[in-house]
């Protein structure tokens, strides 16, 4: 669109500048104001453009905040560094500058290599200061080379405290909306972690783990790195959480990451950060795991799963506490601890070339070896009671039922492949068939896993229900519901009480599993 250089004059200037600066006052979203103004500006001056920078003097960069034009407005969120150049410009003295065209303007010309600026329009470029700091630039443009004149600049001059003042104003909302935004995200991320938390104190300090402990207590008051290494369920995230709470981190936050559960191809906006727009979807603004932990502690569970370019990134923010966001063109500065936990062999991986070496080194500052259950036995009985308790707890149970006599014997006898979780996994399972009687393990359900581990290499609970069918860990279980009773069905006292079953449905339940009762039965009729 064309413009006639003799557009009309305001009629005064007081209703002008009144006019113009309620429409940049009247709102606080940068790109609102900015196209009401471009629109009443309009009728006085030959722009097409308008567009607002803000100038970042510590970081020697200007940001592109929103950007106006005839058809409407849009924030921009474009950056890019101030050249010497363009500094010596800044720097001397004039408020306005007029030029025919853009590329004659020494800070236009990085805007131009970004394809916000033609190089050919006509520029007029007033800077903004707010108690004597430069705070950014109004700046309008023109289709037409050389468009504005002196009278145009001066116009336009006059504006220049409400445009720096209503500038200030949209950058302080900004920062508020972002740090409100901000707030509601990590409520509802540590809301999340505190559902998933397990709340599990350190069961076997004193025993099985105390060597585990000594070195904790070592460790925690420092910011060194922390490997855990330990097969899968020996409690790694258990001693991690220790470690938090005894550092002098502890009031930050503890942020858990799980490497082998994020897909690969959102793996890096998942740890890192992403910008807004910075792929399909990316609507806002993310901040990612390191980010979120800043302060604090990170706890990377299976570090070993970690995608080769996420583990660059690691290696910067060991070596330079920095990250830089997908999309990102600045680095991030962070201030926490890492911990690292595998059950892989990473000296094996580093071998084949599938984890790098450098970041081997990096973690493996401070190892500690997990010992397994089966070389912690003396643990168990803790660990069952602290169990019961919590599953008890967790599964909404009136009371805690308590051990049957020689119920620890199993546990005692077996290796335990998958480790603390598995005895965790089995507790649970065994209060699901209690339902009030004495708590048992039933030795075969172990035995059977313990074999189909043996023959696979997978955990107890991965294979417990294909080794032992539904109706074999019934029968299991109610005879030992009837060994309990001495093998009374009905009466107060008698199974199908403890079972909460009608006596009739538990006879008939017992008749198509073969288990013999009355008369004929081992145990005293019902």
């Amino acid at each position: 669109m064309s413009h006639r250089t003799d557009l009309g004059v305001p009629p005064g200037a007081e209703d002008f500048f009144r006019q113009a600066t309620l429409r940049i006052c009247s709102s606080l979203e940068v790109e609102h104001w900015l196209a009401e103004c471009l629109r009443y500006l309009r009728q006085f001056v030959p722009a097409d453009a308008a567009c607002l920078t803000r100038f970042r003097a510590e970081a020697g960069r200007q940001l592109c905040l929103a950007k106006a034009t005839v058809v409407g407005a849009e924030r921009v969120e474009m950056e890019v560094p101030v050249t010497e150049e363009a500094r010596q410009h800044f720097s001397r003295g004039r408020v306005v500058r007029v030029a025919a065209r853009a590329r004659d303007l020494p800070p236009s010309r990085a805007w131009i290599e970004r394809g916000l600026l033609d190089a050919d329009a006509a520029i007029l470029s007033l800077r903004l200061t707010v108690k004597g700091q430069i705070v950014g630039s109004f700046i309008l443009t023109a289709n037409r080379s050389d468009s504005f004149t002196p009278a145009h600049a001066e116009l336009v001059t006059a504006l220049r405290e409400p445009l720096a003042i209503a500038l200030s104003n949209s950058l302080a909302y900004r920062e508020l909306a972002r740090l409100k935004d901000r707030l509601f995200e990590d409520n509802r991320f540590l809301e999340a972690e505190l559902r998933q938390a397990s709340g599990h104190a350190v069961v076997g300090q004193d025993y099985g783990l105390r060597g585990v402990m000594e070195m904790v207590r070592h460790v925690a008051p420092l910011t060194s790195p922390v490997l855990l290494l330990g097969e899968t369920g020996t409690g790694k995230e258990v001693i991690a959480g220790a470690i938090h709470n005894l550092s002098p981190r502890h009031s930050g936050p503890f942020v858990k990451v799980n490497c082998g559960a994020i897909p690969e191809n959102l793996m890096d906006s998942e740890l890192f950060g992403h910008e807004r727009g910075a792929f399909t979807g990316a609507l806002a603004r993310k901040r990612g795991r390191f980010e979120r932990a800043h302060g604090g502690t990170i706890f990377l569970d299976e570090v070993g799963e970690l995608m080769p370019q996420a583990q660059v990134r690691l290696l910067r923010v060991l070596q330079d506490r920095e990250i830089e966001r997908v999309g990102g063109v600045e680095p991030v500065r962070v201030d926490l601890r890492v911990i690292a936990a595998t059950h892989r062999d990473l000296p094996a991986m580093v071998a084949e070339g599938r984890f790098r070496e450098d970041l081997y080194f990096r973690l493996k500052v401070f190892p500690v070896l997990l010992p397994p259950l089966r070389e912690r036995k003396g643990d168990i009985a803790s660990l069952v009671d602290h169990f019961v308790r919590h599953k008890a707890r967790e599964m909404g149970l009136g009371a805690v039922p308590p051990l049957a006599p020689g119920a620890l014997e199993p546990l005692l006898a077996y290796d335990w492949p998958g480790n603390v979780r598995e005895l965790e996994n089995t507790v649970e399972r065994a209060l699901i068939l209690c339902r009030g009687a004495l708590l048992r393990f039933d030795p075969r359900v172990l035995a059977g896993a313990s074999a189909q581990a043996g023959r696979t290499g997978a955990p107890l609970e991965h294979t417990a229900a294909a080794d032992s069918t539904l109706d074999s860990v019934v029968a299991a279980h109610i005879r030992s519901v009837l060994e309990a009773t001495d093998g009374r069905v009905a009466g107060p006292h008698g199974a199908a009480c403890l079972l909460g079953v009608n006596p009739s449905t538990l006879r008939k339940k017992m008749r198509k599993l073969g288990i013999a009762f009355g008369r004929g039965a081992r145990h005293r009729p019902a």
